[in-house]
């Protein structure tokens, strides 16, 4: 319902202004009126005054043509309102008009009582006597007015100023109410046909809070270039600038222009009354005095400089209480360093949303047309929710036939639109030259890949990727998915991959290689250059290509080299001593050559490979490598001479089916993971492993221990032995007895009972920490007994710790666990630190698990058997942190609390 009386024909009407101002002069014109019509003519409303003492007996005919030509007519009653009879005369005539062309009547009652207005009583029925004296032979004009006055009372929505209020605050409600009535067009364009944008405003505004809190707060909205921050940005500035004193809309900020920005934004705040600028030091004075004490709405579109901020004085004192700051950018970064209230992540596109928007650039309007719908979804795709892009792509196609569209949609999978590319790049441009190559590098190779993996490799290369990876994750270009596996938008990709192609016509002169037909081109007619930094290869085993190794020979600055399933001939010495990963899956030879000598190597990956054995003897020396791939080398029987790699941190030798015995491990290794090697008996002494975190021997069923692990574990946070079916009982005492790990991660075994030294509990009930432990406990000892109908199956353990005393609750992050055999029992033991829990003797706590995520179905079900806890007073406990997602850790510990609300319903 509206605030104020209105005709539906009033919007139909063209009207030469937005507001007829009616008021007593002597009352109000130097104070509230005066306050009132400027606040309006800041909010860009075309405000009729009368600016001048009239005294005639009646409306002169420019007056009364002033009010048929408003849309709306503002009446402030004041104290002697009544008292003039052209103030009444002008009411009977605004009245008239609301009646008769439809104008909007706005009623606000200052210092006077809307009862007295309305029945003529108080101090208005004093102004009557007055008047009945005067015109005691006009009764029919008296009752007119009386009448007018009740008539004008009685308007739905007229607002009363609360004698004890601030004017401030009133005008401020009178003009966002005329604002809304008038219902103006936008102040900044959009675009026609918006498609998914309400629902990413109200998002926003949920955190604005605008007319809600009354502190400062400072909004970012980060996310990728073309994803539409810029529209956003201008629909919530569109939405919201009439509810704030002042506002301004920044956009295409340089850093060379810091001083008219300084200016723009006192300019659009102060009007008038701003002042010029001679410097970035004075604007930021300037900005700070003259803004602290009002309510302003300001955006920043496309901040990409701390000095930026800094010189719009972007900061909380800088602006009056209820202010709000609105910042997009493309770069996380800058928000963390400004301390913004929250970081909007503005979403792709969903693929409805996509073929929307398409759809209006490519047919003019929301849907396709016949016979298009499916090549509006690949074409909706391959764009990947960008806005820019889904706009671009559907204006080119406009037009055209279905077989153009198929033809087009093809063209892009080996030729990208530059177009779309080009809008892209201004991310890129951004970068310094080290983020570049780690940008190129990801783009052309390492997409898919696990994050730590490429980190690795990268470090080898020099490219300092902690940093580097940062800056390209908080400016929106590369992104790490739950499992920590590293993901680029396919059109950043692409874009990446297009400046790549653009360095030179000739395949053999750009500097990374992974287009297949280049690749082969370069390989047989031996035309790579030192231009070359990263080659790949994939190849299936069926295809049985082979390659010299004099195609390499000239590419000495080759860093990255990726070959699946391909045979090289000759002399390994014409690879390139650069060389910092090689990934050779399909590895064809039965042990790595002599002449195999690149010191500089970090990551070498030949899972799939027909090694028998590893290194030929040779005095090859490998002290950077870090990371050692051989999985799935079924024809492995023996693990590598270790001396030669003595800083291995990471080994993999998951599926070597026939590896019999690992009889050593280089004492620095940090993670080795070699689950399904199910013909393992013997494991090298773990006395020395002072650095061992993770140990993944899954299915190794002839493994019956593994001296000295007991006396490693307080450097380790994860064993796996799930299926390692043959350990003794003293082993799996020892170590059981021994894990001192707290956190995500834990020991798992097979097992059928809860240990001995732990008190096994009902799930359902409740337990009470006895006095005696007042507040000495140190941790809380766990253990979970488990199974499934199904083997091969995983699942993700969650662990639910709820301290009713203290009132509060606690979900641990979620564990990946693993059944190898149905029906078989699966121990897991772990540790929590009371530093988390805070429980104290007398407490009453209630401990649940649940597995969730895949595996988890009804009809196949990973199930908690048992459950086993125990109260540690003495036992020192090593506190890790944990190494899952918070946001999987979020989501999983959602889908748990569901669960098991769930259960106990």
């Amino acid at each position: 319902m509206d605030t104020f009386s209105s005709s539906s024909s009033s919007s139909s009407k063209n009207w030469k202004y937005d507001v007829y101002l009616s008021f007593r002069g002597e009352d109000t014109r130097k104070t509230f009126t005066d306050h009132l019509y400027c606040a309006l003519k800041d909010a860009e409303v075309n405000v009729f005054i009368d600016d001048q003492l009239r005294r005639g007996e009646s409306l002169d005919i420019p007056l009364t043509r002033a009010i048929e030509e408003s849309k709306i007519a503002v009446i402030v009653f004041s104290r002697r309102y009544a008292e003039s009879r052209w103030c009444l005369d002008e009411l009977v005539k605004i009245m008239e008009c609301g009646r008769t062309l439809g104008q909007i009547v706005f009623p606000i009652f200052f210092d006077v009582d809307p009862s007295d207005v309305r029945k003529q009583t108080g101090i208005f029925a004093e102004a009557f006597l007055k008047h009945e004296q005067r015109l005691h032979d006009d009764k029919e004009k008296l009752q007119l007015w009386r009448n007018t006055l009740t008539e004008a009372a009685n308007l739905a929505g007229g607002l009363v100023r609360d004698p004890h209020g601030y004017d401030g605050k009133f005008i401020r409600k009178i003009v966002t109410e005329i604002i809304r009535v008038l219902d103006r067009s936008p102040c900044l364009e959009v675009a026609a046909n918006l498609v998914g944008i309400d629902s990413r405003v109200q998002e926003i505004s949920n955190y604005l809070d605008v007319g809600g809190s009354n502190d400062v707060r400072i909004i970012g909205i980060w996310g990728m270039g073309g994803v539409g921050k810029t529209t956003l940005a201008k629909a919530i500035f569109n939405k919201y600038q009439y509810m704030f004193e002042g506002k301004s809309f920044l956009q295409n900020m340089t850093e060379g222009e810091l001083v008219k920005l300084q200016e723009q934004l006192l300019f659009d705040i102060l009007k008038p009354a701003n002042r010029k600028v001679s410097s970035v030091d004075q604007g930021i004075k300037e900005i700070e005095k003259r803004l602290g004490n009002r309510r302003v709405l300001v955006i920043l579109d496309g901040i990409d400089l701390v000095k930026q901020l800094e010189a719009l004085a972007i900061k909380r004192d800088s602006f009056g209480a209820g202010s709000r700051i609105v910042i997009t950018t493309r770069d996380e970064h800058l928000l963390k360093i400004l301390g913004v209230d929250t970081i909007y992540k503005l979403p792709e596109m969903n693929i409805e949303e996509g073929v929307q928007l398409l759809s209006w650039h490519a047919f003019g309007k929301n849907y396709p047309d016949e016979g298009y719908f499916e090549l509006a979804r690949k074409a909706a795709d391959y764009c990947g929710g960008l806005p820019q892009a889904l706009e671009v792509l559907g204006s080119h196609l406009f037009g055209k036939s279905i077989s153009e569209w198929k033809s087009a949609l093809e063209k892009l999978k080996s030729h990208p639109h530059w177009e779309i590319l080009k809008r892209l790049k201004i991310s890129f441009d951004d970068l310094d030259d080290l983020q570049k190559a780690i940008f190129l590098d990801i783009s052309c190779f390492f997409t898919g890949m696990n994050e730590d993996y490429v980190m690795t490799i990268l470090d080898g290369c020099d490219l300092y990727p902690q940093v580097g990876i940062r800056v390209l994750q908080e400016r929106g270009l590369v992104t790490a998915n739950d499992d920590f596996t590293m993901m680029m938008h396919d059109l950043l990709r692409d874009m990446g991959r297009e400046i790549v192609r653009l360095e030179s016509h000739d395949p053999g002169k750009r500097s990374r290689l992974w287009h297949h037909d280049d690749v082969i081109h370069v390989l047989r007619n031996k035309s790579g250059t030192e231009a070359v930094q990263g080659l790949t290869l994939d190849l299936q085993e069926s295809d049985k290509a082979s390659f010299s190794t004099e195609a390499f020979r000239n590419m000495q600055s080759l860093r990255l080299l990726k070959l699946n399933y391909v045979t090289l001939t000759g002399s390994y010495n014409n690879l390139s001593n650069e060389l910092r990963w090689l990934c050779w899956h399909g590895f064809p030879l039965k042990v790595i050559p002599k002449d195999f000598d690149h010191p500089n190597m970090v990551a070498i990956d030949l899972s799939y490979s027909k090694l028998i054995r590893v290194w030929e003897d040779s005095d090859v020396w490998l002290e950077k490598l870090k990371f050692l791939n051989l999985s799935h080398s079924h024809c492995l029987t023996r693990s590598p001479d270790f001396s030669k790699i003595p800083n291995l941190e990471r080994l993999i030798l998951a599926d070597c089916k026939n590896l019999l015995a690992i009889p050593a491990l280089p004492t620095n290794l940090e993670i080795l993971e070699a689950d399904e090697c199910i013909a393992l008996e013997k494991m090298p002494d773990f006395s020395e492993m002072s650095r061992m975190r993770e140990l993944h021997l899954n299915h190794s069923p002839k493994l019956s221990e593994i001296l000295g692990l007991d006396n490693a574990l307080n450097s380790m946070t994860r064993i796996h032995m799930e299926g390692c079916t043959n350990l003794t009982a003293s082993f799996k005492e020892a170590i059981l007895q021994g894990w001192s790990a707290s956190g995500n991660g834990g020991l798992f075994l097979p097992g059928n009972e809860i240990p001995s030294w732990l008190t096994p509990i009902d799930p359902q009930g409740e337990i009470v920490v006895p006095q005696c432990f007042g507040c000495d406990v140190k941790a809380l000892t766990l253990c979970i007994i488990y199974s499934s109908d199904d083997s091969q199956s995983g699942g993700s353990l969650c662990i639910r710790v709820a301290n009713y005393a203290q009132n509060t609750e606690f979900l641990i992050s979620p564990m990946r666990a693993t059944v190898i055999t149905s029906h078989e029992n699966y121990l897991w033991l772990g540790h929590f630190s009371n530093s988390k829990l805070n429980v104290k003797g007398g407490d009453k706590i209630n401990v649940g698990a649940h597995f969730v995520g895949p595996g988890t179905t009804d009809d196949i079900q990973l199930r908690v058997k048992k459950i086993g806890i125990n109260l540690e007073k003495e036992k020192l406990i090593n506190e890790y942190s944990s190494e899952c997602k918070e946001d999987d850790a979020d989501l999983l510990a959602s889908a748990f609390t569901e669960r098991w609300d769930k259960m106990n319903d």
